[in-house]
């Protein structure tokens, strides 16, 4: 089988898995409903009451919510690892993971001062719109640290948002010292990240930003093709540097924030999907970024399944069980790299 084909029938695989996955965590919870019956009850045909409020109210928001953050975080982690010739790169990597995490702790810690003055339709907003912008300006500020002489230096961008994000996560550990109990266990469940608060909202307003985003970074596979080259042979070749950094960071910012606006902070998803999938297909970003699509949403999903399953009544944060998996994945990919290193 030539290289070709194998990326064609891996796309192919996982694009079948997206729709699998969606009726499995459609089914699965404490109201069983069988794969038989959701064609039924999606299209308002189904006499159960019950399980039709269950699946539209509840399931299929969440399920919705999770392939699009899957996708989102996926995606971005291989257009950011392409963009900077760097399998180790991640969204976390222009800040925009620390910049919201940031958001939403002093949100949570001391939102309370301000909350009287907004319309009470307003409040369930502002946790995931304070995140939103706490990802976004420091994206853009990080991006102008990194802007010289008309360009952004990829070197200075990523020593820029290692320092942000350590400087964000500091005053974070602050708001976190100084929260009462209550809002600690509020901070940790989100910083941790879940699904739990999905709702149609926030499916449509992740969509509305995610979507645009994955669509750019798709276009984008040639011209990150080229960028492993090195951004002087990628002009060569006719392509922009400067307009391919522009997309990628914004792109990223855009989905990667609407993301952990809603759902928390949900590590390891765009470092180790990414890589998994160059190491079966390689590393044409053609077939690479929608292959992350599909995997991460399929992925993030299963694990969603896992968190509210395997203590249930009780539900885990999904970011322990993302943890749980990329944490091993990426000690094996830190020794796997100093070994071709070292020699």
């Amino acid at each position: 089988m030539n290289l070709s084909s194998k990326k064609w029938i891996w796309l192919f695989v996982l694009a079948l898995a997206v729709p699998t996955v969606f009726v499995i965590a459609l089914s699965i919870g404490a109201v069983k409903v069988s794969p038989l019956e959701i064609p039924a009850i999606l299209w308002g045909q189904s006499t159960d009451s019950l399980k039709e409020t269950v699946i539209g109210n509840i399931r299929l928001p969440r399920v919705l919510l999770g392939l699009l953050t899957g996708a989102a975080l996926a995606v971005s982690g291989a257009a950011l690892q392409g963009l900077f010739r760097n399998p180790l790169a991640d969204p976390g990597i222009i800040g925009i993971s620390s910049g919201a995490a940031l958001a939403a702790a002093g949100t949570i810690v001391f939102g309370s001062i301000v909350f009287h003055l907004i319309p009470p339709l307003l409040t369930p907003f502002i946790l995931p719109l304070s995140a939103f912008g706490g990802g976004l300006l420091t994206t853009l500020l990080i991006y102008r640290v990194s802007w010289h002489e008309g360009r952004t230096v990829a070197a200075t961008l990523l020593l820029a948002g290692i320092a942000l994000s350590a400087l964000a996560g500091a005053i974070t550990g602050i708001f976190t010292y100084v929260a009462t109990d209550e809002q600690l266990r509020t901070l940790t469940f989100w910083s941790l990240g879940s699904l739990a608060s999905a709702s149609w909202v926030s499916v449509t307003a992740t969509a509305a930003c995610v979507l645009p985003a994955l669509i750019c970074l798709t276009r984008e596979g040639r011209a990150l093709n080229a960028m492993l080259l090195g951004e002087a042979e990628a002009g060569h070749l006719g392509f922009d540097p400067e307009r391919t950094k522009t997309i990628v960071i914004v792109a990223s910012a855009l989905a990667v924030g609407a993301s952990v606006a809603f759902c928390g902070v949900i590590g390891f998803v765009g470092l180790v999907i990414p890589h998994v999938i160059r190491l079966l297909i390689g590393p044409d970003h053609r077939f690479l970024v929608p292959i992350a699509a599909f995997l991460g949403a399929t992925l993030l999903t299963s694990a969603d399944i896992l968190a509210r399953t395997i203590v249930a009544p009780a539900e885990l944060p999904i970011g322990i069980i993302t943890a749980l998996v990329g944490a091993p994945f990426f000690l094996w990919l830190l020794l796997k790299q100093r070994g071709a290193f070292t020699g």
